[in-house]
């Protein structure tokens, strides 16, 4: 296979990885309370989710799916509520400097839902496909998938350790406190912009 194709397939992982979406975001979040250590369970559960969301469209699902608009309009209601879940939770949380060992963090089943109910990740996932994927072949699908694991874990764990880095940067809870309400309100606009877009923008 060319270089040039797999430079493509890493610049694509790499880009959508790592830009602000609800999965960074929360991981910010998760390592900032809880420590970078706690949040591995839901890097690793985003990581494989979002992997094993690839595999289900890409084995040709997808174009069953494309058929049926109605779903994409469940999944984006359903994706806007959880993420407005994640963020309020983020907003409630107790801020202290010290890492909290009484709350408890994001796990693994966090993150591999979140990103089964991220209508980004289904987007990235489809476009993905539609790019990398071969008619005769299912190995360039199959590199791809797997750049985009070791790539999305990576830059997964790069948002997980600046959280890390950040709780050492604040000095008092009332920081923390406005940090946390800062990150859990983009979720909330996030989220609501998602519901207004599906039912109202044409």
């Amino acid at each position: 296979m060319q270089f040039s194709i797999l430079l493509s397939m890493f610049i694509f992982s790499f880009t959508l990885s790592i830009s602000p979406g609800p999965i960074n975001i929360s991981i910010l979040s998760s390592s900032l309370m809880h420590g970078f250590r706690k949040t591995l369970p839901f890097i690793s559960g985003a990581s494989i989710g979002f992997s094993l969301l690839l595999i289900f469209l890409g084995f040709g699902i997808s174009k069953t799916i494309m058929h049926y608009p109605t779903f994409f309009m469940i999944l984006g209601v359903l994706g806007s509520l959880f993420i407005f879940y994640i963020g309020q939770k983020i907003i409630c949380s107790k801020a202290e400097v010290e890492i909290s060992n009484n709350i408890a963090a994001a796990n693994f089943m966090d993150g591999f839902l979140l990103q089964w109910l991220n209508p980004k990740a289904w987007i990235a996932c489809l476009s993905g496909i539609s790019l990398f994927s071969s008619p005769v072949s299912y190995h360039p699908f199959i590199l791809f998938t797997l750049i985009y694991f070791i790539t999305c874990y990576i830059c997964l764990m790069l948002w997980g350790i600046s959280g890390h880095k950040l709780a050492k940067i604040l000095t008092n809870s009332r920081q923390l406190k406005i940090l946390n309400t800062i990150m859990g309100g983009s979720l909330i606009i996030l989220s609501s912009y998602m519901l207004i877009k599906l039912f109202w923008v044409k």
